[in-house]
């Protein structure tokens, strides 16, 4: 993985997006505990949960004044976290988190309010592909991020090989235009997409339900804000975590209505189906979630995580990977 690095004049600029017009203090706000928070792309319903809890004040009546900073490309949310721009971030993958500890980056995950990473192989319906090991020896478009993420997990559970590789550029048409070809995507967003565009319903592979460790949507923060104030953090936690419990399961049209407000562009049968999507596959409250509660993380999760990246050379086998995450604002669950 690259070194974190972001541009200072685009951290600025985005620093500047995320509250015009204010000239606050970092720490309190009107007697509450501002946190700004990044996500890891434009507005959408992967981070549903995070404005259904500014919506419904589940943030403001734990004495927190959050303030979601928008994501999108070229946005680094760790290199915000280092920088002091930003007091809290979304991790998108578990990669991202361990990368923090390889680099020796003090940010740590906190919670993980998806227990099953939505990433997914996407195939053509006619091509007898049944199972993920039916890929092997297909090419698969892949993004440079995921040559040194999910797809070493992948080779090593299923054998596939790095000749299979084919560029991904975040575009569907070589996909269409070849019956052979794989392509990645999120459960929640190109499926969606494809049968909307092409009429074609895909093939769809959830790595997560074959096995695959890593959690997703991580609730990332400084080492600083928790030796420095872990009740905001604890706060953070347990509202996140209520929110998800909101967006998904009761009236998601306040942190829908702030979705669409920060992206014009969004449109409301995207959001419900990617709402649809999470619920039926268990995004946020299946597995450990079911027991503890919404944004739980285990030791043994992330063991078993560091152990196949370790084993593929991603990470020195010797890396203190315990370093990356912390389990004390996910232990007592989150209410």
């Amino acid at each position: 993985m690259k070194v974190l690095r972001l541009a200072a004049v685009a951290l600025a600029a985005l620093v500047c997006a995320c509250s015009p017009g204010k000239k606050e203090d970092a720490a309190t706000s009107e007697g509450k505990t501002v946190i700004r928070f990044a996500t890891d792309w434009r507005a959408q319903a992967e981070q549903g949960g995070f404005y259904q809890a500014v919506a419904t004040g589940e943030y403001a009546k734990r004495g927190l004044d959050v303030q979601i900073v928008q994501g999108g490309p070229g946005v680094n949310v760790p290199q915000l976290l280092a920088s002091g721009a930003v007091e809290a971030g979304m991790g998108s993958n578990s990669f991202i988190v361990m990368n923090l500890a390889k680099e020796n980056i003090p940010v740590k995950a906190v919670a993980a309010m998806m227990q099953k990473d939505p990433q997914v192989l996407i195939a053509h319906p006619d091509q007898g592909l049944e199972k993920i090991a039916d890929l092997k020896g297909r090419p698969i478009l892949l993004s440079d991020a995921s040559v040194t993420a999910f797809w070493v997990w992948l080779k090593s559970k299923y054998g596939f090989t790095d000749d299979q590789i084919r560029k991904y550029t975040f575009n569907a048409a070589p996909f269409l235009a070849d019956k052979r070809v794989v392509q990645q995507g999120y459960v929640t967003s190109e499926p969606y997409t494809i049968e909307k565009q092409a009429g074609l319903k895909p093939k769809v592979f959830l790595l997560a339900d074959e096995g695959y460790p890593g959690y997703a949507t991580m609730i990332l923060v400084p080492d600083s804000l928790i030796q420095k104030n872990p009740a905001a953090v604890r706060a953070f936690v347990e509202a996140s975590a209520a929110g998800w419990k909101s967006y998904l399961d009761g009236d998601a049209a306040p942190g829908d209505a702030l979705i669409k407000k920060d992206n014009p562009e969004m449109t409301q049968d995207v959001l419900d189906q990617a709402r649809a999507k999470m619920k039926s596959y268990g995004i946020v409250d299946s597995g450990d979630a079911q027991t503890a509660g919404v944004g739980v993380m285990t030791d043994a999760r992330w063991a078993e995580f560091f152990k196949v990246a370790a084993d593929q050379g991603v990470y020195p086998k010797d890396l203190d990977y315990k370093k990356a995450y912390t389990l004390d604002f996910v232990t007592p669950a989150a209410k």
